[in-house]
């Protein structure tokens, strides 16, 4: 469980009521995800493979236009979520780290070692959380929930310049 993330209740859940809540709710597990027993933040973060794969031979605009479009969809959909629960940063809602690990990728290359070494590099900042992932955080609410893994998402993104700099991805 990444710092600062909400445990499971110990009462059922409120039901979904709508096609919102139940919108909100399979995007913010993005698809199932999130709701993984062990490691549901790591089940996510590996979650995202399909959507960047699919991406990324349209080049790095179209992983950053997904990260922006992610973002904002996951700020809509982890606050309806954190709000039905009444749980601050739930540990189910995993579309924060899809939106991260994108952010990570728009600056890897098109390598299996690039997406692994995105991979390890979001979920070391993810869980460190460094300036200004730990501000993003106190936000609260859905903004709360997406832009500190969006920040830590940016610090990935320079270690994979600075890997690509050095010759190593």
């Amino acid at each position: 469980m990444s710092a600062g993330r909400g445990r499971a209740p110990a009462t059922p859940p409120p039901p979904l009521r709508g096609w919102r809540d139940v919108s909100a709710h399979i995007l913010a597990v993005w698809f199932g995800c999130g709701h993984m027993p062990v490691a549901p933040g790591l089940t996510g973060t590996l979650g995202a493979i399909p959507l960047y794969l699919l991406l990324r031979p349209h080049g790095p605009i179209a992983v950053a236009a997904a990260a922006v479009i992610v973002t904002l969809v996951g700020i809509w959909a982890s606050g309806r979520v954190e709000r039905r629960l009444g749980i601050k940063d739930p540990q189910i809602v995993c579309i924060d780290e899809v939106a991260g690990v994108l952010v990570t990728w728009i600056a890897a290359p098109m390598t299996t070692r690039a997406l692994v070494a995105g991979v390890v590099a979001f979920r070391i900042f993810d869980q460190f959380k460094p300036w200004p992932a730990r501000a993003a955080e106190r936000l609260g609410g859905g903004p709360g929930v997406m832009l500190d893994d969006v920040a830590a998402g940016l610090w990935g993104a320079a270690v994979i310049l600075a890997g690509r700099a050095l010759g190593w991805l």
